[in-house]
C-alpha cells in the first residue's frame, strides 16, 4: 500500500513539474496568448513593455495585474491604443476589472464574448469609439459594479439584460447615439426597474424616446443621481419618481416632457439640483415646499402661464440658483427672495413679472446676479443703494425719458477668467511644449476637461471653490502615492447643456514628464470615478487629451528595459528549479508515506483552519490566535439560511455582511470577504489576532471565524443600534440627547484606554470614527473595525514607522507627515468623534473641517463658546447642556497639532467622568448600563447594519493598483 501511495505522489509531482516548465515557456500559458491576441489586434498600440518577453504576468507587461499568475485587471487608460476588441477577451476568466478608457482610437463592435468574464466588477470604457449595439450579454456579468460606456458611438435601445446586474452601482450610458425607450421588467424579462441597489442612472445625451415609464421607479430604489438630460423623451413626468426618497440630483431637461409637474415632487426632500428646463410643461408652478437642500433649481422654458409667483419661494433656504425664464410667470416678487443667505443667481427674464421691484435692505452676500429683462416691473425701491448685477432692460422703469440707469443696458462683459495662481513663486519660462507649473518647475502635463453636470452653485467668479476642488484633487493624489507636484484648474464656463466645463492640468513630480504607468493610472481613476469631488461639484465626467511625452522605460536597476534576446535560458532555469524542487518533495512525499495514519490526521485536524493560508497573498503568516471558535463554510450557511437575502444586512469594502443565529440562539454578524478576491485578507488576519486577546465591555467581541472552502468571514457578536454616525445623522431613528452623548463618548473612551493600556500587547486602533463605535441595546458604546489596527510590540514601545492608513478627516496630521504612529493618533482621531458628538456634522463638509469650524466658533462669543451655529440643534439647548465647555476642552485638547500636546486616554476618561458628575450622572455604572436608554425608533426606518462599515472612504496608502472607491 504505502508502495502504491508513493508512486501515486512521484506521478503527481511529474506532472506538476511538467506543466510549470510548460508555463514558464508560455507556450500553454492561455492567458498569455489571450494577450498576445489583443496585442495583434491593437496593431501594436501598446505599451513598450508589452514586447519584453511572452508572459505578461512573469514579465510585468504595463497595465496588467495578476494574481497567481491570472490575469485580473487590465489598465490602459490614455494609451493611445488603436484597433478593435476581439473576442478572445472573454477567455480572461478571472478578469475582474477592464479599463480602456481615453483611447479614441479603440473602433468596433463591443464584443459579446465579454458576457464570458463573470467576475468583472468594472468595465471602463470612456471615451473611446466603440460603435454599433451594447451587447445583450452584459447582463451575465453578475458581479458588475461599475458600467462605464459613456462617450462613445453605441447606437440601438438599452438591453433590458442590465436588469440583471443586480450589484451594479455605477450606470453610465452618457454621450452616445441610443435610442429606443427605456427598458422595465414584465415578469418575464428584466429591466432598470430591478437595479434596486444603483445609485447612479446617468443617460443623458443620447436619443432615447418614447414615455418615461411609471414602472421604471420605485420606493425600494436608492438612486442618488437620475440623468436623462437632452433625448426625446415625451409624456407626462411619472408620479413614481416621487417614490425614490433616496434622490439628490434629478436633471430631466431639454426633452419633449408635457403635462403638470406630479404634484408629489417635494417628496424628494433630499435633492439638491433640479433640472425641468427646456420642455413643454404646463400648470401650477410645481410646488416644493420642505425641499430644504434644494440648491439649483431651473424651471425654465415652460409654459406655467396658470399660476403667479409663488410665496414659498423664499422658503427654500439653500437656494443658490433660481432660473425660470420664459415661463409666463406673473405677479409680484416677494422681497424675501433675495434674503436667502446663499442666493447667488436669479433668472426670471422673458415673465410677466410686475409691480414694484423690491430686493430688501439686507439681500444676500453672495447674489451676483438678477435678471429680470423683458418683463413689466413699474419701479425698483432701492434704485440709487443696490451693488447687485442688476438687469431691467425691457422693463417700463427703463422705458421711462432720460433714463441712464446702468440696470437698464445689457452688462459688457459677462465672462469669468480663472487660473489657479503659482505657489508664491514666479513662473518658469519653458521652451519645447513644456508648461509652468503652479510650482514653477517646466513639465509636460497631463490635461483634460471636467464636466460638472449638477453643480450646487452658479457663480463662475467664485475663485475659493475652485481653490478647494484644487486642494482635494492634490489630498487625493498624495494619499494615493500618485507621482504628481501639482495640479491646475482654468477658464471655467457652462457648456450648452449646462455643465460646467473646468480644464484641468496635471504635473508630473521630480521629472519633466510622467510615464506611462504614471498616466494609466491617473486615466483610470478619473474615468473610473474614484477621484470624489465636494458636494458643491458633484457628479462629473472627465475627458483626457492624448499624452505624447513618455519617460523613457526603465528597469527596477535603471538601465532602459530591453527584450530578451533568449527566452531557453529562462526554460534551463527554470527546469534545473524544477528538478531540484522535484527531489525534495520526493523525499517528503516518501517521509509521509510511512508516517503513522493516526498521527497524521491528527496533525491534520489541528491545522485545518489555516491550512491553505498563504503568506504570500498579502494577508501575512499564519495567525496566533487566542480563543476564537473556528467555523466551518457549512456551520455559516446554516446559520445565515443559505446566506439568504433576507439576512443580508450591509455591505462595505471587506464585502458582504450577514445575519445569524447560532444553534444556542445567539444573533451573530457575519462578515464575509468577496469570493475569491485576496482584499481584505490582512485586516481578517489581523481583526482575528486582536480581537481573540481583547476581552472589554466596550470593545466588539469576536466570537470566531471561518477560512475554509476558499472564504474568508469573521463572526462577531450581534450589535443591535448600529454605528454611532447612523444615530448622529438620524439614519437610525434613535434620539440621542446631551446625557446619551456624555455616556456614549465614555464607553468609546474606555475602550480606547483599555486598547492603549490593558490589552496584550498594547494595541493602536489606527481608523477610530463614528462608524467604527457601535450601540448595542443599552445604548452602550463598543469599539470596532481593527482591520487596520496595529500592536506595540517591545521593540516598539514608542511608535510605530509605518504606512498611513485612516480616514479623511479623522487622521492625525502628525501621523501623516511622520508616518510615525502613536496612541496618540488614536487620541486625535477620538477628539474629531466628540466634535462630531456635538455638532453631528462630518468631520469634511462641503471643504469645511470641523476642528476649524469649531475653533472658529468658540471665537465669536463668550456664551457657550459661541457653537450655536454648529451644534447639532437635536441635543438640547441652553442649561441641559452642563458641561458642554469642558467636553470641548478636552476634545480640542486631543486635536492638538502635535501627539505630545494631547492627553493620553487614560486622561480623557477621567475628565468625561469628571463632566458625568457634574451632570448628575454616575460614570461607575454608565458604562454598563443605562437609566435613560430607552429610546423611540423612527416607523419604518430600515436599519443598516453596523458592520456593513463602508471602508470605501478609508485611505490605504500604496500607488499600484489604486483602492477603488465606488462614487456617490
Amino acid at each position: 500500500m504505502g508502495s502504491r501511495n508513493g508512486q501515486l505522489v512521484v506521478i503527481i509531482f511529474i506532472q506538476i513539474w511538467i506543466a510549470t516548465a510548460q508555463n514558464r515557456d508560455g507556450k500553454f500559458n492561455s492567458f498569455s496568448a489571450v494577450l498576445q491576441a489583443l496585442k495583434e489586434a491593437w496593431q501594436k498600440s501598446v505599451p513598450p513593455s508589452w514586447n519584453v518577453g511572452s508572459d505578461p504576468c512573469r514579465d510585468s507587461w504595463e497595465g496588467i495585474i495578476c494574481t497567481n499568475s491570472r490575469v485580473t485587471s487590465i489598465y490602459l487608460t490614455s494609451m493611445q491604443l488603436t484597433g478593435g476588441l476581439p473576442g478572445d477577451i472573454g477567455q480572461l476568466s478571472e478578469l475582474q476589472i477592464l479599463a480602456l478608457s481615453y483611447n479614441p482610437g479603440l473602433t468596433g463592435s463591443l464584443t459579446p464574448a465579454i458576457g464570458n468574464l463573470k467576475k468583472l466588477t468594472n468595465l471602463v470604457l470612456v471615451g473611446c469609439s466603440f460603435s454599433g449595439p451594447i451587447p445583450d450579454t452584459l447582463g451575465n456579468l453578475e458581479r458588475l459594479i461599475i458600467l462605464s460606456l459613456n462617450s462613445n458611438r453605441f447606437t440601438g435601445s438599452i438591453p433590458a439584460s442590465i436588469g440583471n446586474l443586480k450589484n451594479l452601482y455605477w450606470l453610465d450610458l452618457t454621450e452616445n447615439q441610443l435610442t429606443g425607450s427605456l427598458p422595465v421588467s414584465n415578469g418575464t424579462i428584466p429591466g432598470l426597474d430591478m437595479l434596486t441597489h444603483a445609485k447612479h442612472f446617468h443617460l443623458g445625451d443620447n436619443q432615447l424616446s418614447g414615455n418615461i415609464p411609471p414602472r421604471l421607479f420605485n420606493s425600494n430604489m436608492s438612486l442618488l443621481h437620475l440623468l436623462f438630460e437632452n433625448n426625446k423623451f415625451t409624456g407626462s413626468i411619472p408620479s413614481t419618481l416621487g417614490l425614490v426618497r433616496s434622490l439628490e440630483v434629478v436633471r430631466l431637461d431639454r426633452n419633449s416632457l408635457t403635462g403638470i409637474v406630479p404634484t408629489n415632487i417635494n417628496n424628494l426632500i433630499n435633492v439638491t439640483e433640479m433640472f425641468l428646463s427646456n420642455n413643454q410643461l404646463t400648470g401650477q408652478v410645481p410646488n416644493f415646499t420642505g425641499m430644504n437642500f434644494l440648491n439649483y433649481l431651473d424651471l425654465s422654458n415652460n409654459d406655467f402661464s396658470a399660476s403667479d409667483i409663488p410665496s414659498w419661494f423664499s422658503s427654500l433656504q439653500s437656494l443658490t440658483t433660481l432660473k425660470m425664464q420664459n415661463t409666463n410667470l406673473q405677479g409680484q416678487l416677494p422681497v424675501g427672495l433675495f434674503n436667502i443667505p446663499q442666493l447667488q443667481n436669479v433668472d426670471l427674464s422673458n415673465n410677466k413679472v410686475n409691480g414694484t421691484l423690491n430686493i430688501g435692505s439686507n439681500p444676500s452676500s453672495q447674489l451676483q446676479l438678477v435678471d429680470l429683462r423683458t418683463n413689466e416691473i413699474a419701479a425698483f425701491t432701492q434704485r440709487r443703494q443696490y451693488t447687485i448685477g442688476l438687469i431691467l432692460v425691457g422693463n417700463p422703469i427703463c422705458m421711462e425719458s432720460g433714463v441712464t440707469d446702468k440696470y437698464c443696458s445689457l452688462p459688457t462683459n459677462t465672462s469669468t477668467s480663472y487660473s489657479t495662481p503659482p505657489n508664491n513663486c514666479v513662473p518658469a519660462s519653458c521652451g519645447l511644449g513644456l508648461v509652468s507649473s503652479p510650482n514653477c518647475k517646466c513639465a509636460y502635463p497631463y490635461r483634460g476637461s471636467f464636466f460638472f453636470k449638477a453643480p450646487s452653485f452658479s457663480w463662475l467668479g467664485n475663485t475659493t471653490i475652485y481653490e478647494s476642488l484644487r486642494d482635494s484633487l492634490m489630498k487625493f493624489f498624495r494619499k494615493s502615492q500618485f507621482p504628481v507636484d501639482s495640479v491646475s484648474l482654468m477658464n471655467p464656463s457652462r457648456n450648452l447643456d449646462d455643465y460646467l466645463v473646468l480644464n484641468l492640468e496635471i504635473f508630473p513630480s521630480s521629472t519633466l514628464s510622467f510615464n506611462r504607468t504614471g498616466i494609466l493610472w491617473l486615466g483610470f481613476v478619473l474615468s473610473n470615478q474614484t477621484f470624489k469631488p465636494s458636494k458643491d461639484f458633484n457628479t462629473y465626467t472627465f475627458t483626457a487629451q492624448n499624452y505624447d511625452n513618455f519617460l523613457p522605460e526603465v528597469s527596477v536597476e535603471g538601465r532602459p528595459k530591453q527584450k530578451s534576446s533568449n527566452t531557453g535560458v529562462g526554460v534551463i532555469v527554470g527546469s534545473a528549479v524544477g528538478g531540484c524542487v522535484l527531489v525534495v518533495l520526493l523525499a517528503v512525499a516518501g517521509m509521509y508515506v510511512f508516517r503513522q495514519k493516526g498521527r497524521a490526521e491528527r496533525a491534520k485536524q489541528q491545522s485545518r483552519p489555516f491550512a491553505l493560508w498563504d503568506p504570500t497573498s498579502g494577508s501575512g503568516g499564519v495567525p496566533q490566535l487566542k480563543g476564537a471558535r473556528s467555523f466551518t463554510f457549512e456551520e455559516v450557511r446554516k446559520y445565515t439560511s443559505n446566506f439568504s437575502e433576507i439576512n443580508n444586512i450591509g455591505a462595505g469594502g471587506y464585502g458582504m455582511v450577514y445575519r445569524g443565529s447560532l444553534p444556542n440562539g445567539q444573533l451573530i454578524a457575519i462578515k464575509r470577504a468577496q469570493q475569491g478576491s485576496t482584499q481584505g485578507g490582512l485586516e481578517f488576519k489581523t481583526e482575528i489576532e486582536l480581537l481573540s486577546r481583547v476581552h472589554h465591555k466596550n470593545v466588539v467581541g469576536l466570537i470566531g471565524f471561518c477560512f475554509d472552502q476558499g472564504e474568508q468571514m469573521l463572526v462577531y457578536e450581534y450589535i443591535v443600534n448600529g454605528t454611532l454616525k447612523d444615530s448622529l445623522s438620524g439614519r437610525s431613528g434613535i434620539r440621542l440627547d446631551w446625557m446619551r452623548r456624555l455616556k456614549i463618548a465614555l464607553g468609546a473612551a474606555r475602550g480606547l484606554q483599555y486598547l492603549h493600556d490593558l490589552a496584550d500587547p498594547p494595541i493602536i486602533h489606527r481608523d477610530v470614527k463614528t462608524n467604527n463605535i457601535l450601540l448595542d441595546e443599552r445604548l452602550v458604546a463598543k469599539v470596532a473595525d481593527f482591520g487596520l489596527s496595529k500592536p506595540l510590540s517591545d521593540a516598539n514601545r514608542t511608535h510605530i514607522t509605518t504606512q498611513v492608513k485612516g480616514t479623511m478627516g479623522y487622521m492625525d496630521p502628525e501621523y501623516y507627515m511622520t508616518q510615525q504612529l502613536t496612541e496618540k493618533s488614536d487620541v486625535y482621531s477620538f477628539g474629531v468623534v466628540m466634535l462630531e458628538l456635538i455638532t453631528a456634522r462630518n468631520p469634511i463638509e462641503k471643504g469645511k473641517y470641523i476642528v476649524r469650524e469649531v475653533r472658529q466658533a468658540m471665537k465669536t462669543s463668550k456664551q457657550l463658546y459661541g457653537l450655536h451655529e454648529v451644534l447639532d440643534p437635536t441635543i438640547g439647548l441652553g442649561s441641559q447642556l452642563k458641561g458642554l465647555e469642558m467636553f470641548v476642552d478636552v476634545s480640542l485638547r486631543c486635536v492638538q497639532e502635535t501627539g505630545n500636546q494631547r492627553p493620553p486616554m487614560s486622561e480623557v476618561v477621567k475628565e468625561i467622568e469628571s463632566i458625568m458628575e457634574l451632570v448628575g450622572l454616575n460614570p461607575t455604572t454608565e458604562s454598563s448600563s443605562s437609566t435613560s436608554a430607552s429610546y423611540e425608533l423612527a416607523p419604518g426606518i430600515d436599519y443598516n447594519h453596523p458592520y456593513s462599515n463602508d471602508s470605501l472612504y478609508a485611505y490605504s496608502g500604496g500607488f499600484l493598483p489604486p483602492k477603488l472607491i465606488h462614487p456617490q
